[in-house]
């Protein structure tokens, strides 16, 4: 019998942000649904869009591309709200797609590049490598903290 090493996966959801691919572990979303109408909440950051009513549960909405200083995408046909869930809040994302879920081998996980001035930077815990893609793995803890 051979040993053969043990390949760690992590399931992850991949999503658009304009010509980018991003991704955050499977774990934490609860749910891909489509752009629906969002109440606005005064006195909020611009990224925090409002909330919805999501099967009874109201839940504040952040625009990731507006999080980032991103331009949102013009076909809003495509545009999803993902819903995480961390510690014991939910939110949702507003994303340009929401493409595919995939196994991304621990081996192809980089830790994040140095980019010097990028806003996202502080965001990224690390990028994977497949094929031709080059994924972006956020780190949630630092997208969802307002002081950042």
């Amino acid at each position: 019998m051979t040993n053969a090493v043990e390949q760690k996966f992590i399931k992850v959801i991949v999503f658009q942000l304009a010509d980018k691919e991003y991704a955050i572990p499977v774990t934490y979303v609860r749910g891909i649904e489509k752009l629906m109408h969002i109440t606005r909440v005064p006195k909020t950051v611009s990224y925090v869009k409002g909330v919805i009513n999501l099967r009874g549960v109201v839940t504040p909405i952040i625009d990731l591309r507006e999080r980032f200083g991103i331009k949102g995408s013009d076909n809003e046909d495509n545009v999803r709200i993902i819903i995480v869930q961390l510690n014991d809040m939910e939110v949702g994302f507003v994303v340009d797609s929401a493409n595919d879920v995939l196994d991304i081998p621990s081996s192809a996980i980089e830790p994040q590049p140095e980019v010097i001035g990028s806003l996202e930077e502080e965001f990224i815990s690390g990028v994977a490598k497949l094929d031709k893609r080059l994924l972006i793995l956020l780190h949630l803890d630092k997208v969802l903290n307002p002081n950042k």
